[in-house]
């Protein structure tokens, strides 16, 4: 799967995919061909029925250091016009990857600043490895993270990214799991073994469920707790309850054995 890809390395291991960002030499800074490439590769593999989790993972000594400077000078100097097309082209990268029907996981170590805390919040989850180091630092470039902030406002609220926004301070992966940026910070020597452990747990759990389990999240997020809300996941949960999956899941249990997703 590697070939199609001038940016990109996806390593197969059974049911998981690791998609690999490949331009060490520049500390795995976006441009216009790693974002297309990406943005490729999620929707190939959110369509390969084999493939229950994908990791996201930079190559050489950081995850990805934000957007190419070289990248950024040909922004500036382009119309209005062509930097909107630009952006609408990181944006949908960005969506096709939160909202990608199966689990997705950063790996994160060094460096992810701009664009790179944008990537570790739009996966469903992160693990850092503790040399991690995060920022939001677009004002430094006088510019401002627009199209990262849906997905770390998700991830650390208003409140923090308000101060992280503006001051672009860079902040430790131990603050990025306060915050909730990050789900687990390991070793760097430990942090393929902590990824490991956190894929056994969701490739024993149903693939379809876990779709709807991400979708249930988008639907009922920041909704009040009303009548047409409770009417929202009565519904959501009837229809999960009739789907082959469900049977066959309930069934194993009752059976004391492994679900054939499981096995």
């Amino acid at each position: 799967m590697t070939a199609p890809y001038q940016t990109l390395q996806i390593e197969r291991s059974d049911a998981v995919a690791t998609v690999w960002m490949n331009r060490p030499e520049v500390f795995n800074a976006f441009n216009e061909t790693l974002i297309a490439d990406l943005t490729a590769a999620f929707t190939a593999l959110d369509r390969d029925a084999t493939v229950r989790v994908v990791v996201l993972a930079g190559r050489g000594r950081h995850f990805s250091a934000g957007a190419d400077l070289n990248w950024m000078q040909r922004a500036s100097c382009a119309s209005h016009h062509e930097n909107l097309d630009d952006a609408r082209r990181f944006a949908a990268m960005l969506q096709r990857l939160a909202t990608l029907s199966k689990p997705t996981i950063a790996r994160v170590h060094g460096m992810a600043l701009g664009g790179g805390t944008g990537l570790a919040a739009a996966c469903d989850m992160a693990v850092a490895a503790q040399d991690a180091v995060f920022a939001t630092s677009e004002v430094r470039f006088g510019i401002i993270p627009s199209v990262i902030s849906p997905y770390v406002l998700r991830a650390i609220g208003a409140r923090q990214s308000l101060r992280f926004f503006q001051s672009a301070e860079q902040f430790s992966a131990q603050q990025a799991l306060m915050m909730g940026l990050v789900n687990d910070v390991q070793p760097i020597d430990q942090l393929d073994e902590g990824i490991a452990g956190l894929i056994r747990s969701l490739v024993a759990g149903a693939p379809q469920a876990q779709t709807a389990a991400k979708e249930l999240i988008a639907a009922v997020s920041g909704l009040p707790i009303d009548a047409a809300l409770m009417e929202e996941t009565a519904q959501r949960i009837a229809r999960q309850r009739t789907t082959a999956e469900a049977r066959a899941g309930i069934g194993a249990f009752l059976e004391k054995r492994r679900p054939a997703w499981a096995t």
